[in-house]
């Protein structure tokens, strides 16, 4: 098989065929954006494909995949909610109220120039009430489709890649990722958790109907995840909470044809397997050591052999002040997994990080091509 393209490597992966290299890719949007000092607004659609971005994709031959800020549906609430999105400090913080019958919330993000990132200041989920408040806002949220925008996307990617459709998150990942945080959640799934429940059926139903969306798309390949780390839902927790509208999910996308993979960038052990069994298809920026807590070698014995593991170089390594020997001997470490098999990708642990040296990028696309082929 001489000659495939980066989106033939890719999708030979997911088939179950062994493509002749091992597929790259990487998420450089959020390196790129703070290179070049590009503005980024949360409180904006994306419409358009990110030309520059992928153009920069295709100059150093590291595969796309990845539209974090593309915008292939819609979403609107329903009609007794109101939702109003402002700006406060010059521009520095987003602030999305939701008005409702039963109260108000607030969400807030603020921009830090450190991390060139929207942090989180202030969690609006405090009470139960705010959280019966946040069942009604994201319970009823129906979703129109712009395939249109997808197919832009597609098409200018081309054969360097694949472009995923992301479904953003689950009922928990919402209220462990942008209404909670970790501690509060855990202290709630003790205090409320009859409410707990109610409210995240509630929203995982409301997901299910995007699900659906998703599943009558173009897509290939689509992406699920609530930032997974086994130390923040580890398997007894995901169990309770979580698994069963993944299945669910899984299944509707499988049926559609769709290939699922779910995103776990933190702690790995016992989220590999987790994630595995509830039949998804790949480990998406699967993060060994020093960042993760498992060698490749063990990212594999716990995946066993049919799950694919997309990942494989922690962002910590891609930093300047890391010795490039690090880097080089952590993709070299990945690629031996090629040796046990075809369902492999090669990919930076989540994102390449802002500040990443620039020549590890081309670095890494070497060694795979030297390296990751199959004999």
């Amino acid at each position: 098989m001489m000659g495939m393209t980066i989106r033939d490597r890719i999708l030979s992966v997911y088939r179950g065929e062994t493509p002749d290299v091992v597929p790259y890719m990487l998420d450089l949007s959020h390196w790129f954006y703070h290179k070049h000092r590009l503005p980024w607004d949360l409180s904006q659609v994306y419409i358009e494909p990110e030309r520059p971005l992928i153009d920069y994709h295709k100059k150093v031959s590291a595969g796309f995949y990845a539209p974090n800020l593309a915008a292939f549906y819609s979403s609107s609430y329903r009609d007794d909610v109101r939702v109003t999105v402002t700006k406060r400090d010059d521009g520095r913080e987003i602030v999305w109220r939701y008005d409702t019958p039963l109260g108000s919330l607030e969400r807030v993000r603020r921009w830090e120039e450190a991390s060139y990132a929207w942090g989180i200041p202030r969690w609006p989920v405090k009470t139960e009430d705010d959280l019966k408040i946040l069942g009604h806002v994201l319970g009823e949220v129906t979703y129109t489709p712009h395939w249109d925008r997808f197919d832009a996307w597609a098409e200018y990617v081309g054969e360097m890649g694949v472009v995923n459709l992301l479904t953003g998150y689950s009922g928990m990942g919402h209220l462990l990722n942008y209404w909670m945080g970790i501690e509060q959640v855990m202290y709630a799934t003790v205090d409320w958790p009859e409410t707990m429940h109610e409210v995240i059926d509630r929203i995982n139903a409301s997901c299910l109907r995007l699900v659906d969306l998703i599943a009558a798309s173009p897509a290939e390949v689509v992406i699920m995840g609530d930032n997974f780390s086994g130390d923040v839902q580890p398997p007894h927790f995901f169990k309770e909470w979580s698994r069963a509208y993944y299945v669910e999910a899984i299944r509707r996308l499988h049926a559609a044809g769709k290939f699922v993979a779910v995103h776990i960038d933190g702690m790995l052990r016992g989220a590999l397997g987790m994630i595995r069994d509830a039949a998804a298809d790949c480990s998406d920026a699967t993060t060994p050591k020093p960042t993760g807590d498992l060698t490749p070698a063990e990212c594999r014995a716990e995946a066993g052999p049919d799950f694919i593991l997309s990942g494989g170089v922690a962002p910590v390594l891609w930093l300047p002040s890391t010795p490039i020997a690090r880097f080089e001997r952590a993709v070299l470490d990945w690629l031996e997994l090629r040796k046990e098999g075809p369902r492999l990708i090669a990919a930076a642990g989540d994102q390449v990080p802002p500040g990443a040296d620039e020549d590890r990028i081309t670095i890494m696309r070497d060694l795979v091509e030297e390296y990751g082929r199959y004999d």
